[in-house]
């Protein structure tokens, strides 16, 4: 706590104003960011659209907050493989993507989305953005429209049923 002082410039005092402890402020740190990263994922999508539609719309904005705010996304793929979050906060992060788990419900339902554990649908469509990210982020590859068409296709054709 005190280096986050140092590096916040304040007295490591007020954040115990604010945090019980280090384990509090990674918690609430991250249900913050899940929730600004699902508030962007979410903000144009409409509980109307059609299965693949809505589904192409949120990976789309998925993709383009990771891209666009890699440190926040790059926080949230080292929450999410790592045990550093508690599981009641991982339990309040899950929450923050329900949209998401109506519309692959729905999708279910009419027998459009494969009938698999949601914890699988997002490994398979949604985790690799997480992946690519890094992988832009260190330079080993650039995401560029034709890429991220290809991977929008993976993620779809990875969780859709096939005919």
């Amino acid at each position: 706590m005190s280096k986050i002082a140092k590096m916040a410039n304040v007295s490591p005092a007020t954040i115990y104003l604010y945090f019980e402890n280090k384990q509090d402020l990674v918690n609430k740190t991250y249900i913050e960011v899940k929730a600004k990263y699902t508030t962007y994922a979410f903000e144009t999508y409409d509980a109307s659209m059609p299965i693949e539609a809505g589904f192409e719309l949120i990976w789309k904005r998925i993709a383009d907050f990771k891209l666009k705010d890699c440190e926040n996304a790059m926080f949230l793929a080292q929450c999410d493989n790592t045990p550093m979050i508690d599981e009641p906060s991982r339990q309040e992060g899950i929450k923050h993507l329900q949209p998401l788990l109506d519309l692959w419900a729905r999708g279910k339902k009419e027998g459009i989305i494969k009938p698999i554990s949601d914890y699988l649908l997002y490994a398979y469509a949604i985790n690799p953005l997480s992946f690519l990210m890094i992988s832009q982020k260190r330079g080993a590859f650039t995401l560029d429209k034709t890429h991220l068409e290809e991977a929008y296709q993976s993620a779809w054709n990875s969780i859709k049923v096939n005919k």
